[in-house]
């Protein structure tokens, strides 16, 4: 019986914590249970969703990438640079930042990998080299139309409106221009990342070379390549993330996206207790993204201090991490 129980707890023991969060705030905070409050915190939670998942590909390998924040604001930053200052089509921005996000994550996974550098101390060197960088084309500016260039030129280019389409269409869904097209792209690519993970040999591949390398390669997996490919996967999906919130701003803004790193890796750690998975997931990362913003969109309606948010994610997140383990922990204890 004891057993039993301990196995709910760990399985259904976050999802009832959610549950019971939106009643909480359906009751004590008006107005928060309804369509337009829910496209608001799935549109929150939607980029920081989508880096999330990129950092899940890096933990299923046994890594870790600090660097995503900063390869997201740097995409950001590049695309407007690309369209306002140099005047390229919106394709031109956006393949540019897919290639630079690709191309980070393959000198990281290079570092980690060949050069024996932690991962810890590699993204987090890369994420300090691409804070620097994205500001010396600007000398630290943010981007905009009628900008004065170093040069004395003013900036003549425009944000093409295929390009802010994508950050600011709202498909019809029950309600007229409900549904953010950003929300779309992270349900995609979550359900991508999902089926990749869980249902193809190459993600329980990964899984393997995270639980042990060592035995994973006498079996003949190339390893080295898997780590790789998890951190360009990483990289794309946060200049993804730097796209769509360029494409929502308008303007190249350098100080957007300051909580990007923090709040994707609380919810890509929150997700380890989801379904009592106790390892990294995508569907326990969307759960984590979804648990992030609803908790913060709840109290910001019920005007709770700005300060007291990081205070409640971190106590959120310990209790997540410490509940699901060390119940997990107690499991196998009484098994054996």
């Amino acid at each position: 019986m004891t057993d039993r129980l301990l196995d709910l707890a760990i399985r259904y023991g976050f999802l009832a914590l959610l549950a019971g969060l939106l009643v909480y705030f359906s009751v004590a905070a008006p107005g928060f249970f309804g369509p337009l409050s829910a496209a608001f915190v799935l549109q929150s939670v939607a980029i920081t969703g989508i880096l999330a998942l990129g950092v899940t590909c890096t933990l299923v390998v046994g890594g870790f990438d600090l660097s995503i924040g900063a390869v997201a604001t740097s995409a950001l930053m590049l695309s407007a640079y690309s369209m306002v200052i140099l005047e390229h089509p919106a394709i031109v921005a956006v393949a540019l930042c897919l290639l630079m996000g690709a191309g980070v994550g393959f000198i990281n996974g290079i570092l980690i990998v060949k050069c024996r550098v932690p991962d810890l101390l590699a993204t987090l060197g890369m994420m300090f080299l691409l804070i620097g960088l994205q500001r010396i084309p600007t000398q630290g500016n943010s981007i905009a139309t009628g900008m004065t260039l170093s040069d004395g030129r003013v900036a003549e280019g425009t944000f093409s409106p295929a390009f802010l389409w994508l950050g600011r269409h709202r498909f019809d869904l029950f309600i007229d221009r409900l549904l953010p097209m950003p929300v779309v792209v992270f349900v995609v690519i979550a359900v991508l990342i999902w089926l990749f993970l869980g249902f193809t040999r190459h993600g329980r591949l990964m899984y393997a070379i995270g639980s042990n390398a060592r035995a994973a390669a006498l079996v003949g997996t190339p390893v080295e390549r898997y780590r790789i490919a998890a951190y360009m996967i990483s990289g794309v999906t946060a200049s993804v993330g730097g796209i769509l919130l360029a494409a929502r701003l308008g303007r190249g803004d350098i100080a957007s996206g300051n909580n990007l790193l923090l709040d994707s890796v609380a919810a890509a750690l929150i997700g380890f207790a989801v379904l009592g998975a106790a390892r990294p997931n995508a569907f326990g990362t969307a759960m984590g993204a979804l648990f992030v913003g609803i908790l913060l969109q709840g109290m910001t309606m019920m005007n709770a201090p700005y300060y007291t948010q990081d205070f409640v994610k971190g106590a959120v997140l310990v209790a997540a991490l410490v509940f699901t383990f060390y119940l997990s922990a107690r499991r196998g204890r009484a098994g054996q």
